[in-house]
């Protein structure tokens, strides 16, 4: 995609966490292309998320997430979210949001908010990952993958799904080394495709929320020599996904989403990551189990 594409793609994202509101807690979202014919479970999640925040006193940031898929989203629908108040403490707030389309909900979130405190300050060493700049964009490596997709277009809506995100892979992707497992471990280096004007700590934190859901699963194929599900070799979906926001970050500031898989059994992989900034600080933790199955003959 061209740099004016992605600037769009970008103006895209940011339109869609922009929610209307509609009662005093409740907010209605609409969606974007995605891969597959459902709604792109990172889009939901922050939507939810930018819904439970704009109920949220300004003095206070979220700084955890817990949520679970319930039912696949229509993208041609409108997306409602409900905001149950369900504490505001001296420092702590609670809610929670449930999403739903055509009478059903299919998504529910509980996030908490916490004002700046000063307290105990201590973190694990960031990983070794590449310079972002030394690595290919997924503009230049997606194309030399396509024969491996069950669809010629895959690249394309690849490059039109993720186009509001330059995400770089630091390490070999799952189509890349189909049928021969590997540790399951995965990294990218990711950003916003431009800079934004907003400092707003909500709108940054939905961001990674978003990017969040891209790759998660990546180290579950990995383990087994998979390639995807763009590639036809494993179907699946998200389950549930639940974040830890440690320290501020900037979503249009190169970020290290670390990710790996400790377990898959039962139909279910489960994938965890740490998200860093460029200068080493443990910004965010992210937990995450999905169906992963393989296709029956």
């Amino acid at each position: 995609m061209a740099e004016s594409d992605n600037s769009a793609a970008l103006t895209a994202l940011l339109d869609l966490l922009d929610l209307e509101q509609i009662e005093e807690n409740i907010f209605r979202g609409t969606s974007r292309p995605s891969l597959v014919p459902r709604v792109f479970g990172g889009q939901v999640a922050a939507q939810a998320l930018v819904a439970a925040g704009r109920t949220v006193p300004g003095d206070r940031t979220a700084h955890s997430l817990h949520s679970y898929f319930l039912r696949t989203g229509d993208p041609g629908a409108p997306i409602v979210y409900t905001v149950d108040r369900i504490r505001d403490g001296r420092s702590f707030t609670t809610r929670r949001v449930v999403a739903v389309q055509h009478g059903q909900p299919i998504f529910h979130l509980s996030a908490s908010f916490q004002v700046d405190e000063e307290g105990l300050d201590h973190q694990i060493p960031m990983p070794d990952a590449p310079d972002p700049e030394t690595l290919p964009t997924a503009a230049e490596a997606l194309p030399a993958y396509r024969e491996l997709f069950r669809d010629p277009g895959t690249v394309e809506r690849l490059l039109e799904a993720r186009g509001a995100v330059d995400l770089r892979y630091a390490t070999t992707p799952p189509w890349g080394s189909i049928g021969e497992p590997v540790e399951p471990r995965s990294q990218v280096w990711f950003r916003t495709a431009g800079k934004l004007d907003s400092a707003d700590p909500l709108l940054h934190t939905c961001l990674a929320t978003y990017v969040s859901d891209m790759t998660l699963l990546d180290s579950v194929l990995l383990a087994h020599g998979r390639g995807g599900w763009a590639v036809g070799d494993v179907v699946g979906a998200s389950l549930d996904h639940a974040m830890w926001f440690h320290r501020p970050l900037r979503a249009d500031e190169w970020l290290l989403y670390d990710q790996d898989s400790p377990t898959s059994h039962g139909g279910r992989g489960l994938g965890q990551a740490r998200i860093w900034t460029r200068d080493g600080r443990l910004a965010v933790t992210v937990i995450q189990e999905g169906v992963v199955r393989v296709p029956r003959a």
